[in-house]
């Protein structure tokens, strides 16, 4: 399905293959494109507003790069007792990430943003997935890493594969939300800017 010849490009600000996949669903022709954006947490700020700021800058950063187009960031915080959990980026983080997380609820907040770049609107949305882990052992935590690997997931939690596993009740508005891209919400915010989703 083609967009009208007036809309204007769509751009995800996002190098995550988790994001372009979800993206990819709604059947849009769309560009990727990395914004440079530091992805730092404040002093004090809260998950959601640290992931709706870093959604926001993400999609605003490409706005000279694309003056005519609609880009999309998109971030996510996991909260667990107060302290947010990043990307672990390595096995030593992401195993002290999960035995923290073991038998405990986390709230992961998911920020999308869609920028208009000719108009200067940025629409705005923070979903948040309340997700409780298993009792899981040691062992299951080493299997699960060695097999998975996701360094790169916020809070180690790789919900779209093996994650599942590890996890004994998901509460949330949008199942593409936990992914990384709450693609209800992207929905709504397409359709105010005039792009026929069907």
């Amino acid at each position: 399905m083609q967009k009208q010849a007036s809309s204007p490009s769509l751009v995800l600000a996002s190098t995550s293959p988790y994001r372009r996949e979800l993206l990819a669903r709604l059947g849009l022709p769309f560009d990727v494109a990395a914004p440079d954006v530091d992805e730092t947490p404040l002093p004090g700020e809260s998950a959601a507003a640290t992931s709706l700021r870093l959604a926001v800058a993400k999609a605003q950063a490409l706005a000279a790069r694309y003056p005519a187009a609609l880009l999309i960031g998109s971030d996510q915080v996991a909260l667990l007792d107060g302290e947010q959990l990043g990307k672990p980026g390595t096995h030593e983080r992401a195993v002290t990430q999960l035995r923290a997380m073991r038998g405990r609820r986390i709230d992961f907040h998911t920020a999308v943003a869609l920028h208009n770049s000719a108009s200067g609107v940025t629409h705005t949305h923070v979903d948040i997935t309340g997700v409780t882990m298993r009792d899981y052992t040691d062992a299951e935590i080493e299997a699960y890493l060695r097999r998975e690997q996701p360094y790169d997931c916020a809070g180690s939690a790789k919900t779209e594969g093996l994650g599942t596993v590890m996890i004994a009740a998901l509460e949330n508005r949008d199942p593409a939300a936990i992914v990384g891209l709450p693609l209800i919400a992207l929905c709504d915010m397409l359709r105010a800017e005039g792009v026929a989703l069907l």
